[in-house]
This record gives C-alpha cells, structure tokens and sequence, in this order.
C-alpha cells in the first residue's frame, strides 16, 4: 500500500473513532427518553443541542485547521469527543444532557474541516472523490458501530456504560494516530477565514444552500429512526438500532461508490451530478415513508434505500464543496458548507417531533420528503454552474 493511501486509512479510521462519539447520542435517543421522561420535541432539542455547540464551532475549527495543519486539531479534538461522550453518560438532569450534548458537538466540529483537509493532502491524483468517499465511511461506519454498541450494552447493562467502551475506544485511537500520522503544516497563522471570497462563487453558494437542506434530511432521519421503529412498527430499541445500523452500512457502500463513479465523471460537476442522482432517489424514498409502509420489512428496506441515498451523498458533496476552493481555504470552505449543514438539522428536528405529536410520522416524514427534494433542485443548479 501507497504512502498516501495508508495517510487516507489513518484519516479515515479517525472520522470513524470521531464519528462513534459524536452519533452515540442519535442511538441512545429511546433510553434518554425514558430517563428523563421526555416528549418527542423534547428529544429533538437533545439532539439539536449538539448540533448547536457543533455549528458555532465549525469556523474556529476550520481557522485552526487553516493555520496549525489538521493533525493537531484532530488529536485534541477525538481526546475532547471522549471525554464529553463521558459527559453525557453521567449528566444527572436534562439541562446537564442538554449541556454535555453541546460540547459533545463542540468537540466534532474539528470532524469535517481536519479530515477533509487531510484527504485533500494525500488522496492520490484523480482518486481524490473516491477517498473522500472512503473518509465518509467513517462516519456511517461510525455511527453503525454506536447504534449496536450503545443498544446491545443497554440489554444487558446500563445505557451509560456503552458510552464509557466509546471513550475508551477513542482515546486508544488517538494515541494511535499521534504516532502514526503526519499531517500538512498550516500557514502558521490563526485568521478569520475569508467568507466573502468564497460566496463569491456562485456554484459554491448554491451548494452551501443545497447543505441546508441535506442536513435537515439526514440528521432528522438519524435522529428519528430508532423511535420510529419503536412507536410506528412497534420493535423494540433493538430493533431500532439494527435499523439505524443497516442506514448507516447502506450510506458507506453508498459513499465509496459515489466517489468512485464521480472521478470517473471527473471534477466538481461529476460529484455534483452523482449527488443529485442520489437526493432524488432519497426524496421518492422519503415520500414512500409518508404512506405509512407498516411492515417491519418493507421499513428496513426504506431506510436501506435512504441510506444509500440520503445518507450516501455527503462524500461528493464535500468533494464538490472542496475542488470548489483553493487549498489552502478547504478548512474554511468545509467550515462553511458544514455549518449549513448543521443549520438544517438544528431548525428540522424539533419540528418533525411536534409533526409526530400532532400529525403523526406521516406528516413528519412529508416534510423530509420536502426538504430533500429542495436539496435536489438547488444539486441541479450546482450541475449547471460548475
């Protein structure tokens, strides 16, 4: 293996080990529930708490990524997602939940701009939209691993002791990485990343747009999935958590072959084109959910399909966003189209809890449906301006 493929492994398996923190709390949104004794909203806010710490961080992140280099960055902050995964397991009340889930997501926003800094650094040439996809499977790999973990712990144990084998896990990765990678120096520099510069572009604004509504998409489904195989389908949280596992084993699959076909089509518009294949797909899928399916089955199909639609288009859509700015802003540029990204899935959770207590999940997920067809038509536009 390459030199620059085994930089690629390391960077992924750290998004992994990253991403197992931060979407531990997505699988353990039925047992915060009951011990808390929380309503669907309520639930929600959990969830867009973290995402809240996670977004107004993204920019600082990215600056330090853009002056320090992406190493640094990515051993503080996977040392940092393991102490705060700690901190929400003995968070006593709901306002120190609330709390901890926020620095949980501090803690990820050196997530996206580090390792997209480090894929851009050593994927090889014209490979580059494929081991972006490969980074990407961290996340989905991730957050597979944190659904069985925290689930599978809680039958026999107490929910908290799942997040305590993360943490371990974690901080063993850590130690890993530092004595393995070498990452890209940075200008040396902390600034305040130049905003304007790139929403100048035009394709680079309408795709950070188009995150808006992806996020919205993802982060609710993922939020959503484990109750609504409880409530609905009326599994147990198990079951739940195999659903939401198979979501994120379909989206890996997904990513690596997104970003293989989109360095065939080559260039931002190859990526950009594949995304969009993949958002409309998801967009019927989501329409589909809003029909009531029933079955267990026909549902665990569903969210397979969405996994390998919704959940499997971010890998292009950071390679669109990266080839769309010079190297030495992807820390800034990444900052920018995560932060929308984020933006969507603070605003939309909390909403689709009050659509299930007033409506019923087949409003909820109509409003997915909407959502994730605005991302397709804005994906459109990115094709025609790239």
């Amino acid at each position: 293996m390459s030199r620059d493929w085994r930089s690629v492994g390391l960077v992924a398996g750290w998004q992994t080990a990253a991403s197992l923190c931060y979407y531990s709390i997505f699988a353990a949104t039925g047992f915060v529930r009951e011990s808390f004794t929380l309503s669907e909203s309520l639930v929600g806010l959990f969830l867009t708490a973290a995402l809240v710490g996670y977004t107004v961080t993204l920019f600082p992140s990215g600056a330090a990524v853009d002056g320090y280099g992406e190493r640094p960055v990515m051993i503080a902050g996977l040392l940092a997602l393991a102490a705060a995964a700690v901190g929400v397991s003995f968070a006593p009340t709901y306002a120190t939940v609330l709390a901890a889930g926020g620095v949980l997501g501090a803690a990820y926003s050196t997530a996206m701009p580090a390792s997209n800094r480090g894929i851009v650094a050593h994927a090889p040439a014209g490979q580059t939209n494929l081991a972006m996809g490969l980074k990407q499977v961290g996340v989905t790999a991730g957050s597979a691993a944190a659904s069985l973990l925290v689930t599978g712990v809680a039958a026999v144990l107490a929910w908290q002791v799942g997040f305590w084998v993360i943490a371990i896990l974690a901080v063993g990765y850590a130690a890993l990485f530092a004595a393995r990678y070498r990452g890209q120096e940075g200008t040396g520099e902390l600034s305040v990343p130049d905003v304007t510069g790139l929403f100048e572009q035009r394709a680079y604004a309408v795709l950070v747009a188009a995150g808006l509504f992806l996020g919205a998409s993802i982060f609710t489904m993922l939020g959503y999935i484990v109750l609504y195989v409880q409530d609905a389908v009326g599994a147990s949280a198990a079951i739940g958590g195999i659903a939401l596992a198979l979501t994120q084993i379909t989206g890996s699959v997904a990513r690596v072959g997104a970003g293989s076909l989109a360095d065939r089509l080559g260039g931002a518009r190859g990526a950009a084109l594949v995304a969009l294949g993949q958002l409309g797909l998801g967009t019927a899928l989501f329409g589909t959910l809003a029909f009531d399916p029933g079955s267990l089955v026909t549902v665990l199909v569903l969210f397979a399909g969405l996994g390998l639609s919704i959940h499997g288009s971010t890998g292009v859509f950071y390679s669109c966003l990266t080839d769309l700015a010079d190297g030495d802003e992807v820390g800034a540029a990444t900052a920018g189209g995560q932060t929308a990204i984020n933006v969507g899935g603070v605003v939309t959770p909390p909403i689709f809890g009050f659509l299930v207590e007033t409506g019923g999940y087949d409003a909820a997920w109509a409003l997915l449906a909407l959502t994730a067809g605005a991302a397709t038509l804005l994906l459109l536009l990115v094709t025609r301006r790239t």
